[in-house]
């Protein structure tokens, strides 16, 4: 899976500036954009500064809040050179992701307090079509962007909206400006960044629909693996959160993480979640590591964190994971996370953790 977030950026500021330019000539300031109160003007500079703030939070690496700098539309600017703004901080969002090593965070409020680079390029691209739909709106122009962005918009912010035969109608929906048949119309809603958890040498790395259903068929997710990953198990539980997404039922705090190593960025393995928690609050846990990271300790760092994650929730009250009876080293790292053996059924140990 090429990293496709900066390209993705450069293409929906491209196609949004072309369909405004044919109106630059009107007037932007009077007319309010589609079904916001902003008018066509204000939101247009809206769009540019959100490009730019996305730029300085990836490209500074800025972390606990939102660097304090804003941008200033100087007084008298045309329609025309408000638009050289936004291809110039698109520009700047662009190479900022593009730039960016994949693994880089910085501070976003929702819902985890963290974006990767994948997170701010769909952020941007977001703001971008949806906006420029908004004022296409206002001045009565015809504007829809490519599938592939709304696409990339939906498989990577909003994991928690099932995808609808449309994407472009789907993401309308979602963020409140149209209808779909035989759902509730949308009247809040918010960005949903992956969740990423620490570990002692690795870290946790939520994985979005787009990048499972990459994985699920054969691709890399657009992780850099160890040799010898990923795993068929990892592959498996890819292709589990892609299904759960097209169904509908995926919570992404309660899907698949990938294991990546900090020293280098390299991807060792993957472990998560079967399912959200039952209604008495237990969930299973599943892992496999590639072949060459196994036997140095990754999957027990793994599973202590993401075992002490979920126990910390109110929603999870105990931890489950079943291991085959001849697996001694799947045994051992159960146990050694504190894990304790409740049963036996066949050729597999039931293993449970409370808090």
């Amino acid at each position: 899976m090429t990293d496709m977030g900066g390209e993705r950026v450069r293409e929906a500021v491209a196609g949004a500036v072309a369909v405004l330019r044919t109106a630059t000539e009107r007037d932007w300031e009077s007319v309010d954009a589609g079904s916001l109160t902003w008018s066509c003007r204000r939101t247009a500079e809206h769009v540019a500064s959100c490009l730019l703030a996305y730029a300085g939070q990836l490209a500074g690496r800025v972390q606990g809040a939102y660097s304090p700098f804003r941008i200033s539309i100087v007084d008298g600017t045309s329609n025309e050179e408000l638009l050289q703004v936004v291809e110039t901080t698109g520009a700047l969002l662009t190479a900022a992701v593009r730039t960016a090593p994949r693994e880089a965070r910085a501070f976003h409020p929702y819902p985890f307090r963290s974006a990767g680079r994948d997170g701010f390029a769909a952020m941007g691209v977001t703001e971008v079509v949806l906006h420029t739909y908004d004022i296409a709106e206002g001045l009565s122009l015809t504007y829809e962007p490519p599938a592939e962005l709304a696409e990339f918009a939906l498989g990577t912010i909003f994991p928690h909206v099932q995808p609808g035969p449309d994407a472009w109608r789907t993401l309308l929906w979602a963020t409140g400006r149209g209808e779909l048949p035989g759902r509730a119309p949308v009247t809040e809603w918010r960005w949903n960044n992956n969740l990423v958890i620490p570990a002692e040498r690795l870290t946790l790395e939520g994985v979005t629909p787009l990048a499972a259903a990459d994985l699920a068929a054969g691709g890399d997710g657009g992780f850099e693996w160890v040799e010898g990953g990923p795993f068929e198990g990892t592959r498996d539980a890819a292709g589990m959160t892609a299904k759960a997404y097209e169904a509908g039922v995926h919570r992404p705090e309660f899907g698949l993480f990938v294991l990546v190593r900090q020293e280098d960025g390299r991807t060792v393995g993957g472990m998560g979640f079967h399912g959200a928690p039952d209604e008495d609050g237990r969930t299973e846990i599943g892992y496999d590591l590639a072949e060459s990271a196994r036997g140095h300790g990754y999957a027990t760092d793994a599973l202590r964190a993401l075992a002490a994650w979920a126990l910390a929730r109110e929603d999870v009250r105990s931890l489950f994971a079943t291991v085959d009876r001849d697996n001694l080293p799947s045994q051992r790292v159960v146990e050694r996370a504190g894990f304790l053996r409740v049963s036996e059924d066949g050729e597999q140990f039931a293993y449970e953790l409370l808090p």
